[in-house]
């Protein structure tokens, strides 16, 4: 068992965490913006001309954003070195708005999406399975090349999420939030996704990313961060007083955990001020992308 201690408090709901450049940057949705944090609570807000949801960086350094509301122009967008935001790929074929993106080290960007309304969805009472609820309908991941093509990959998912890269670029594992699943696919030299397999099962993943022992940190779905090996088993746990929307290991050592957290009202999503991003030691250090 771990303590984290409160890097920055009175937020709104946070997510999207990455570390670049010694800086955990997060988005901060409700607030429309993306804030870079160093590890002793030193803090700004990037300024960029749009409402970020998720963000990533390519290998050469430039970053790239998905927009809170992509559609109706579909654009995933890159920031210049100039400081200008363009168009990288054109998402407005994909069935719904995008929910997370990873970068790998080849370039190649993924994005998922649900396929439905969640915020509508997730609004409405229902005792039954979430997969089984009026309007549900199964998300998807896509591939972005170097190139902007996109390309839809050929396998649904119960509400993908956070999704991360090993650092061979050879495997993808994406939180499958519906059905409390890590579900990991062999990436091919052309950056397609095959050979489907769980990684984990009974967790509530969210945000995830890698440590060097193999291991993956997300949500356990209550109020804990927890590392997870494959096949299941729970290595390390940290508890908190809220939910754990994503995890990024970063630090010069990258052996520190930073956590998004949040008492989320689905009534109210992206209103309060319980957001907050945490930090706790790690006893392995970051791999791979994010």
């Amino acid at each position: 068992m771990t303590n984290a201690r409160i890097l920055l408090d009175g937020l709104k709901l946070v997510e999207s965490p990455r570390w670049h450049e010694g800086r955990l940057w997060f988005c901060h949705w409700g607030a429309g913006e993306v804030i870079a944090v160093t590890p002793g609570g030193d803090h700004e807000v990037v300024p960029l001309a749009a409402d970020p949801h998720t963000i990533g960086w390519l290998p050469d350094g430039r970053l790239l954003v998905v927009p809170k509301e992509p559609k109706p122009d579909g654009r995933l967008l890159r920031l210049e070195p100039d400081g200008t935001l363009v168009a990288h790929a054109d998402l407005s074929a994909l069935p719904g708005g995008c929910n997370e993106l990873v970068v790998d080290g080849r370039g190649n960007a993924y994005v998922n999406g649900a396929g439905f309304d969640f915020l509508e969805f997730i609004k409405r009472p229902d005792p039954r399975p979430l997969t089984e609820r009026p309007g549900y309908k199964p998300g998807f991941i896509a591939l972005i090349r170097p190139d902007g093509t996109v390309e839809r990959q050929e396998h649904d998912l119960a509400f993908p999420n956070g999704m991360a890269v090993t650092p061979d670029n050879g495997t993808l594992i994406v939180s499958e939030s519906f059905s409390g699943r890590l579900t990991a696919f062999d990436i091919s030299g052309d950056g397609t996704l095959g050979n489907r397999r769980v990684f984990a099962d009974g967790i509530g993943p969210d945000g995830i990313c890698l440590d060097a022992d193999g291991a993956v940190w997300t949500s356990s779905g209550g109020n804990e961060a927890v590392r997870v090996a494959e096949g299941g088993r729970i290595l390390d746990r940290v508890e908190l007083d809220r939910a754990p929307f994503a995890v990024m290991l970063g630090g010069d050592d990258g052996r520190t955990l930073f956590i998004c957290a949040a008492q989320w009202d689905p009534q109210d999503p992206f209103g309060g001020g319980t957001g907050r991003i945490l930090a706790a030691p790690a006893p392995a250090p970051h791999v791979g992308w994010p």
